[in-house]
């Protein structure tokens, strides 16, 4: 074996996450936003956890409070070979209320309000074409921000894949919330 194959193969696992992407989505609970994201071919992760304000190391607390300027928000980390930013905008889409300024669901304040948090130019490019394509399906305004990436932050380890670890909590409060009713009367005819 020479050295160059030797070290390529050393290098292997570090070329990896070069062929990764991430995308930032604000849908209200974070909670919420992780499984269909989980659900999709080619996504490798999703962290919940908070962007888009003005203090750093946030907790939980101190954001739904409304003193920090963050969205809750989550993180996918994808392979775009595999699941293309479009795509992931598409989910998006579909699991939100897009004419809501005052956050998602029952989940109300600021830090609840939806947004794409672009990180690119080509995400921000399809960003605005997949808002304005939502905006042509209703007669009312898409309050949707497009925003700039910011610093993101982990939320707390218990806010972690919650609905894997508490399934008949997290089912009982999505169902509370209203969100799926709302979310067939918003998507069903779209």
């Amino acid at each position: 074996m020479s050295r160059l194959t030797l070290l390529l193969l050393l290098l292997a696992p570090f070329a990896l996450a070069e062929d990764t992407a991430e995308a930032v989505f604000a849908g209200g609970c974070f909670w919420c936003m992780e499984p269909p994201y989980d659900e999709l071919e080619g996504v490798l992760e999703t962290t919940s956890g908070y962007t888009g304000g003005h203090e750093a190391n946030p907790s939980y607390e101190a954001v739904v409070a409304g003193g920090t300027g963050h969205y809750e928000a989550v993180k996918v980390t994808y392979d775009p070979s595999k699941v293309d930013y479009q795509t992931l905008l598409e989910v998006f889409w579909r699991n939100i209320d897009p004419l809501d300024p005052g956050g998602q669901f029952c989940d109300r304040g600021s830090s609840y309000r939806a947004a794409i948090f672009y990180g690119t130019p080509e995400q921000e490019q399809l960003a605005r074409a997949s808002k304005q394509e939502v905006e042509n399906r209703f007669d009312q305004p898409v309050v949707t921000e497009l925003l700039a990436a910011s610093e993101f932050y982990p939320a707390e380890e218990y806010h972690q894949n919650y609905y894997k670890k508490n399934p008949i909590r997290y089912k009982y409060y999505r169902f509370r919330c209203g969100r799926e009713a709302r979310l067939e009367e918003l998507w069903e005819d779209h």
